[in-house]
């Protein structure tokens, strides 16, 4: 295990599974730590031979790549998430790191930097050379034990997949509908009656996921999820034409067989990526987006990311959240508003 820190924020990394484990920001004289973690990790509970290996310690937040695949042959998710990483080079609070296989061929680096005062974890992986296109995907996982409200930059929908992640009512249950569309999170097609995907949760015991497609024109993407009872905000920030879907999977009960055994609860998944895959036929209608990322030899392709956390004690939903220069000025919907450092330049390149 691997540990960075700086004024206000710490960090530790895995690099057996390229994993954040977890994070820490002291904001206002406050600890917040929102990250999720399985019930079984770090216990001697028994998993399925053929298990991926990033399910295992599930948690944290970590880089997929090919998200929501295995086409080259890796278990789900790709190899990022679930083989070991070389630490090529480190600091107190920066790491550099490369992924010890490839994907589609090509060399996979991985940067985690804190900055001092910031409240954000600042990361960005590479692609050195390759062949093929891949889709790929930031895949945070958010502890909700008590609930949240969800809040995301504009969409010009919110869609569901073909198919429900659980098809087999004997091994779980999901609540919406599959496929589905809508323009309004708050009222989208559930399998018994409308259902407000901008709370969680919405239903006991249940796994489903949807997806939402940026609003053409949209510079800054965020997604950004209020726990009222802890009185935080988890943020994720992303260039919106680069990673123009923010998917999420709700995690709460909604599987018996093992490890889950319905005791995996209040996870809420926010994958911001770049996957049309996910959608089938849906992904036609992604407006000109990319659906995956194109990898050739000889060329360099950067994926940045940034999560993080801070002090929200009206445990109101975000209205905003825009990029001010060298700041984030953060808007609740009671027109409470935050100014946290934050480099924007970062999602530029």
């Amino acid at each position: 295990m691997t540990r960075l820190r700086t004024a206000g924020i710490s960090l530790s990394f895995d690099p057996k599974l390229g994993m954040i484990e977890a994070f820490e920001v002291v904001d206002q004289g406050h600890t917040v730590s929102p990250l999720h973690r399985a019930p079984w990790v770090g216990t001697d509970a028994e998993f399925p031979d053929d298990i991926a290996p990033h399910l295992v310690k599930l948690g944290g937040d970590f880089f997929c790549a090919p998200f929501a695949s295995h086409e080259d042959g890796s278990p789900l998710h790709g190899w990022p998430p679930n083989s070991a990483w070389t630490v090529e080079g480190q600091g107190t609070s920066h790491i550099h790191a490369k992924l010890d296989r490839t994907v589609f061929g090509a060399e996979l680096f991985k940067e985690i930097t804190l900055r001092p005062g910031h409240p954000f974890v600042y990361q960005r992986h590479t692609f050195h050379g390759g062949d093929g296109r891949v889709p790929v995907s930031n895949h945070a996982n958010v502890a909700l034990p008590k609930g949240g409200l969800i809040r995301t930059s504009p969409k010009s929908c919110w869609v569901t997949p073909q198919n429900p992640l659980e098809t087999d009512p004997a091994c779980g249950r999901s609540g919406l509908i599959y496929p589905a569309r809508h323009t309004d999170p708050a009222a989208f097609p559930g399998k018994d009656g409308p259902v407000d995907l901008t709370r969680y949760p919405w239903l006991p015991r249940h796994e489903d996921f949807a997806v939402g497609l940026e609003m053409p024109g949209q510079t800054l993407g965020w997604t950004a999820i209020t726990r009222p009872n802890e009185g935080d905000v988890f943020l994720s920030l992303r260039r919106a034409k680069a990673l123009p879907m923010t998917m999420l999977w709700h995690s709460n009960g909604g599987r018996d067989y093992a490890p889950w055994s319905g005791r995996h609860v209040g996870c809420l998944g926010v994958e911001e990526g770049c996957a049309g895959h996910v959608l089938g036929a849906g992904y036609k209608d992604m407006l000109g987006q990319p659906g995956a990322v194109t990898l050739r030899a000889d060329t360099e392709v950067e994926i940045h990311h940034v999560i993080g956390a801070i002090h929200w004690p009206s445990g109101t939903g975000i209205s905003c959240v825009e990029a001010c220069g060298a700041t984030l000025r953060v808007t609740g919907e009671d027109g409470q508003t935050r100014y946290v450092p934050f480099d924007g330049a970062f999602l530029e390149g």
